[in-house]
């Protein structure tokens, strides 16, 4: 094996970063190219099948990690379904386009996520005490999520939409699964480059996943400081997430209560890290316990409290 793929970066050999961005290219590939090459709407069945497809890779994946490193992780945020959910219909995207705006979508996240990894480990490694600051600002977080409602946020006061209208030219309507076109501007007559509304959606879903990250990734932290694990284990559970999404979306409503148990599940997180610093290494096997156990209890009783809601508008059509 030549020397540069043994060399180390972040603790790992090269090898492994690039088998695993390998992985996840080909599977993309594949997605697009094989499973997905005729943009069609997206139904609950399929979207459930696909899901399992990437949730087989991902168990797949964190069994060689656990028997490799004795080490796993669990990533799950319903939140974000509802968010993208109020961005395509913003735009007014087809569901035929939105699924392939959601895994090109990867490729950017693939890059996001490294960066805020790549600079949470840095910070981990050199200053141990910032694990109290993502241990607090968890505690603080899951705490808001309990007390704090949410509103719906106005995707059109968003200052990213608001930027990129102002600096660039955006069509007044779609152009297929097209992020650019050209065509004449109205002013000059000349043939340049526009943005269209497919486009703006991709750029705003990943902005709102960056803001999901500075929850998700000081929680893996907690967890685990091995790199690899955490920069993996997020894009997989984001591969998962958004195969999975049209399915959680047309029951979106269903999920209620889970946020409750996802607050919960973040403020245990943010204790445990006080705990292993000051008392002793938490135990593992009943972290991943109680964590399942508060998610499976949160998703049971919203669909049993749910189970007379009449579902909502499903996002545009």
């Amino acid at each position: 094996m030549p020397d540069m793929l043994i060399a180390e970066w972040l603790g790992k050999p090269l090898w492994m970063w690039a088998g695993f961005l390998s992985i996840v290219i080909a599977l993309l590939a594949f997605d697009l190219g094989v499973l997905n090459k005729d943009d069609k709407e997206l139904g609950i069945a399929e979207s459930l099948w696909l899901s399992a497809f990437y949730f087989g890779v991902s168990c797949a994946y964190g069994a060689a990690v656990w028997w490799a490193y004795s080490a796993g992780v669990i990533t799950m945020s319903i939140d974000n379904v509802f968010v993208i959910s109020l961005i395509f219909g913003f735009f007014a995207i087809p569901r035929k386009y939105q699924y392939r705006a959601l895994v090109w979508g990867i490729l950017a996240v693939i890059v996001l996520r490294g960066i805020m990894i790549a600079v949470g480990a840095a910070l981990v490694q050199n200053y141990s005490w910032i694990l109290y600051f993502f241990g607090a600002f968890l505690i603080a977080t899951g705490i808001k999520m309990l007390f704090v409602p949410e509103g719906d946020p106005d995707v059109s006061k968003n200052p990213v939409v608001r930027f990129m209208k102002k600096r660039m030219r955006v069509t007044d309507e779609l152009h297929d699964q097209k992020f650019f076109v050209r065509q004449p501007d109205p002013r000059t007559g000349k043939v340049v480059l526009w943005a269209t509304p497919l486009f703006l959606a991709l750029v705003v879903i990943n902005i709102a996943d960056l803001v999901f990250a500075v929850d998700s990734v000081p929680a893996i932290f907690a967890i685990t400081t091995d790199t690899f694990i955490v920069y993996t284990a997020n894009i997989m559970a984001i591969l998962g997430l958004r195969a999975l999404y049209f399915a959680l979306a047309a029951m979106v409503h269903r999920f209620h209560y889970l946020k409750y148990s996802l607050a919960i599940v973040l403020v245990f997180i943010g204790l445990k890290i006080f705990w292993n610093n000051l008392v002793g290494k938490f135990p593992p096997e009943y972290s991943l316990g109680i964590t399942v156990v508060l998610i499976a209890s949160g998703i049971i009783y919203s669909l049993w409290k749910t189970r007379g809601d009449a579902p909502h508008e499903k996002p545009a059509q």
